[in-house]
C-alpha cells in the first residue's frame, strides 16, 4: 500500500520548510530510517528519515519548495504498485516569493520582475552583498575554505545549494585549510567593502528572526520570576577530575552533564515544574526531557537529553556531545530539537557569574548557570578558599511560586553539592 511522506511539524510554531534537497530519487528503494530529504526550517537544516519501507514512487515537491506543514512530499509504495491518477504535486512556494514580504505580514507575497529566479549566476544579492546558500553550503564552505561569492547556485533565486560545490573543490584541490570558527554568536557575514563611518544594513537571518518573535512572546505573554543561589561546586570538580581520568578522550564528562542529570532528578521531586500549560489545565509530563542551550552560527538551539533522570553521566555526556556537533553542523534531527520539558543555559565557559534567562515556551521554568569561580567561604567559623557556581531559576508564576522554585534549588543544590549521588 503507498504510503504519503508529509512535512513534518518540527517545531510548535513551525508552519511551513524548505526542500532544500532530496537525498534519495524517484525509484530508489527505501528502508526504514534512510533520509529522504534535508529541510530548511526557521532554526536548522535537519534530516527526514523515512517511517516506511519501499520504493520512492514519486516526488511532489522540487527542490527549493516552501511547503506547509503536513502537506505531502513524497510517495512510498511497494516495488511494482501503480498509482492512482488522485496523486498530485503539492502546491508550494519558491523561496524567493516566501521572502518578497514579511513572514507574519499576513498579505499575499507580491512579486516584482527583479526577483525572479536567475539560475545560471551566483547567489548574491548586489544592493546588500547578502550571499544566498542552504546552511549545509555555508558549513561546507566553511570547512573547505571556498568564496561562495564566486559559486553560482542551481536552486531557486540562485540560492547556492550542497551540490554547487562539488566543482568549486574539484576545481580548487589546494584550498588553504579553513581557520578555526568561533563559537561566539555573530551576525550574518556582508561581503559589501565597509566604508569607515558608514552604518551597515544586516538582514536578520531565519533563525535570528525566528528567536526574536518566540522570546518576544516570552517576556509578554509569560509573568517570569527569579530566584538565584549558588552551590558548593568544590566536590563536584573533584569527582569530574577523577572520572575523567579513567575515560577516553572524546568520552570526557563537562560540568554541564552533572547540572543535566542534577537538574533532572532535582525535577522528579518537584514535577509541577516540569509541565506544560494547556488551555485550562497543566500538562504534566511523564519523561524529563532537558533541553540544552547551543551556540550555533546566527543564533542559538535548544538540543535534547531525553529522560535524563535515568540515564547514566556518560549517556548524558555521550548524547548531549553528539546532538551538540550535529547542531553546529547543520545536520540536526528532528528528534534533538524537539521535545524539551526544561531548559538549561550555562554561560560559565565564558566566566559569567551570573544571568537570567527567557524561559523557552510552552515550557514552565528555565536555569541559568554561571561560571564555578574560586572565592572565599566560611567554614566551621573560618573563612578559608572554596569554589561556587550562582544558579538562576526563571519561573512561569502562572504554574509555579517562589516557594516551590525556592525548594528545587535547594534540592538542586544538594545533589550537586553530593555529587556522587548523581553517579549512583
Amino acid at each position: 500500500m503507498a504510503e504519503t511522506v508529509t512535512m513534518p511539524k518540527l517545531g510548535f510554531d513551525m508552519a511551513e520548510g524548505t526542500l532544500v534537497r532530496w537525498a534519495k530519487q524517484q525509484g530508489d528503494s527505501i528502508k526504514k530510517g534512510d533520509v529522504l530529504a534535508e529541510i530548511e526550517t526557521d532554526k536548522a537544516t535537519l534530516e527526514v528519515d523515512s517511517a516506511y519501507e519501499g520504493v520512492l514512487a514519486r516526488q511532489l515537491v522540487e527542490e527549493g519548495s516552501v511547503v506547509p506543514v503536513g502537506t505531502g512530499i513524497a510517495i512510498i509504495s511497494a516495488a511494482g504498485e501503480e498509482l492512482g491518477s488522485e496523486v498530485k504535486p503539492a502546491e508550494t512556494k519558491t523561496k524567493t516569493e516566501t521572502e518578497a514580504v514579511p513572514a507574519e505580514s499576513g498579505t499575499a507575497p507580491q512579486t516584482h520582475p527583479e526577483e525572479k529566479p536567475i539560475q545560471s549566476s551566483p547567489a548574491v544579492n548586489g544592493a546588500s552583498g547578502r550571499i544566498f546558500a542552504s546552511p549545509l553550503a555555508k558549513s561546507i564552505a566553511r570547512e573547505e575554505g571556498l568564496d561562495l561569492s564566486r559559486v553560482a547556485g542551481t536552486g531557486p533565486g540562485g540560492r547556492i545549494l550542497k551540490r554547487d560545490l562539488a566543482s568549486v573543490s574539484a576545481a580548487n584541490p589546494t584550498t588553504s585549510a579553513p581557520t578555526t570558527i568561533s563559537r561566539e554568536v555573530k551576525p550574518a557575514v556582508v561581503t559589501t567593502p565597509v566604508v569607515e563611518g558608514e552604518d551597515q544594513i544586516v538582514p536578520l537571518s531565519r533563525l535570528r528572526a525566528a528567536i526574536g518573535r518566540r522570546m518576544a512572546e516570552s517576556k509578554q505573554t509569560i509573568p517570569h520570576f527569579t530566584v538565584t543561589r549558588s552551590a558548593d561546586a568544590e566536590r563536584l570538580l573533584g569527582l569530574r577530575k577523577e572520572i575523567n581520568s579513567q575515560l577516553p578522550e572524546g568520552e570526557k564528562i563537562s560540568v554541564n552533564d552533572f547540572i543535566v542529570k542534577a537538574a533532572a532528578l532535582a525535577l522528579r521531586q518537584y514535577p509541577n515544574l516540569n509541565t506544560s500549560l494547556g488551555n485550562e489545565n497543566l500538562i504534566q509530563h511523564a519523561h524529563v526531557n532537558i533541553g540544552i542551550a547551543v551556540s550555533v552560527e546566527g543564533g542559538l538551539l535548544t538540543v535534547v537529553v531525553r529522560d535524563a533522570d535515568v540515564k547514566s553521566l556518560r549517556q548524558i555526556a555521550g548524547e548531549s556531545a553528539s546532538a551538540v556537533a550535529r547542531a553546529r553542523q547543520g545536520k540536526v534531527r528532528p528528534e534533538d530539537i524537539e521535545g524539551s520539558t526544561f531548559s538549561v543555559s550555562n554561560l560559565g565557559m565564558y566566566e559569567v557569574d551570573e544571568f537570567s534567562a527567557i524561559i523557552n515556551p510552552p515550557e514552565a521554568a528555565i536555569l541559568a548557570v554561571g561560571s564555578a569561580k574560586p572565592q572565599p567561604v566560611v567554614r566551621d567559623g573560618e573563612i578559608v578558599a572554596g569554589t561556587r557556581m550562582s544558579m538562576t531559576l526563571s519561573v512561569d508564576h502562572r504554574i509555579s511560586d517562589g516557594v516551590e522554585a525556592a525548594q528545587f534549588m535547594q534540592a538542586l543544590a544538594t545533589l550537586l553539592e553530593n555529587p556522587w549521588r548523581l553517579v549512583l
